[in-house]
């Protein structure tokens, strides 16, 4: 029988002040951001808004030119949500080669991908940019999308073949039995079991391709296709102190990534828990 005993209070008082300091940058955020221009100047961010307003939410939302943040908002759902497919795609399939292979080659392939993941993708970033500017996809959705694709396929066919390591075959033998095709058996029976993976690799690697500013400010920088980290650096370059208009910016870039988390959270403990029933 469960006891509520001072060590406990003494603990859940713990993880309450820790959740408060936690939560404490997102309470200047949200406040600020809900200031209009002359309460700012007037009270600073420290203090909460006397008359909060959505104004700056709406002139952001409707502002054009080099800081339409509304098409910038676009550009990245789109980047992210093909890379995430693309990840998914191609990197439980590879990784389900990997990890079924019995040959020395996927073997060495494997260790090859987990060198892959120690180096930085700054170390190929110059001939990256050569071969997408002389494709055609400096300044490209898809080209960005093809190019997270590859250079977080290391990570994606790393937590997929752990999964797949620990899935018995006796699924996919006894779908075999029934007459399925290796096609049939992987869509079928192995890649459903992989749901815990797959929501892993899509919170992870959406996050990375969400909040990358140095990639996208490289290959997109300048172009009408910017990802809203991008567009959110020249926009505080042109507000400099309006930070009640920065601040939206940054709770509209939270909303989208956030409310994915909510969407695929079960999916993602069940992977750090190891998560095939």
């Amino acid at each position: 029988m469960f006891r509520y005993t001072k060590m406990t209070a003494l603990r859940e008082g713990f993880v309450w002040l820790v959740a408060l300091l936690t939560l404490l940058p997102f309470y200047f955020l949200v406040i600020t951001a809900l200031k209009p221009d002359e309460e700012l100047l007037s009270t600073g961010t420290s203090e909460p808004p006397g008359r909060p307003t959505f104004e700056n939410f709406v002139e952001v939302l409707s502002s054009g030119g080099d800081n339409n943040i509304l098409m910038a908002l676009v550009h990245s759902i789109l980047i992210t949500v093909g890379s995430i497919a693309g990840l998914v795609a191609f990197g439980s399939l590879a990784a389900y080669v990997l990890a079924r292979s019995t040959a020395r080659w996927g073997s060495v392939t494997f260790y090859l991908f987990l060198i892959a993941i120690l180096l930085p993708t700054q170390l190929g970033l110059v001939p990256l940019y050569i071969g997408a500017r002389q494709l055609g996809l400096v300044g490209s959705v898809w080209g960005m999308v093809l190019l997270y694709v590859g250079t977080l396929m290391p990570l994606a066919v790393f937590l997929y073949a752990g999964f797949f390591r620990n899935l018995p075959r006796d699924y996919e033998e006894a779908a075999a039995l029934d007459g399925a095709g290796p096609g049939r058996v992987f869509l079928r029976v192995v890649l459903p079991l992989m749901a815990p993976a797959t929501g892993t690799v899509a919170i992870l690697t959406g996050l990375i391709v969400w909040n990358d500013f140095f990639t996208a400010l490289i290959f997109l920088g300048g172009s009408d296709n910017q990802t809203l980290p991008v567009s959110m650096y020249y926009y505080v370059g042109s507000l400099v102190s309006a930070w009640n208009k920065i601040f939206a910016i940054v709770i509209i870039s939270m909303v989208p990534i956030l409310a994915f988390y909510l969407f695929a959270q079960k999916r993602f403990i069940q992977g750090f828990a190891g998560g095939i029933k």
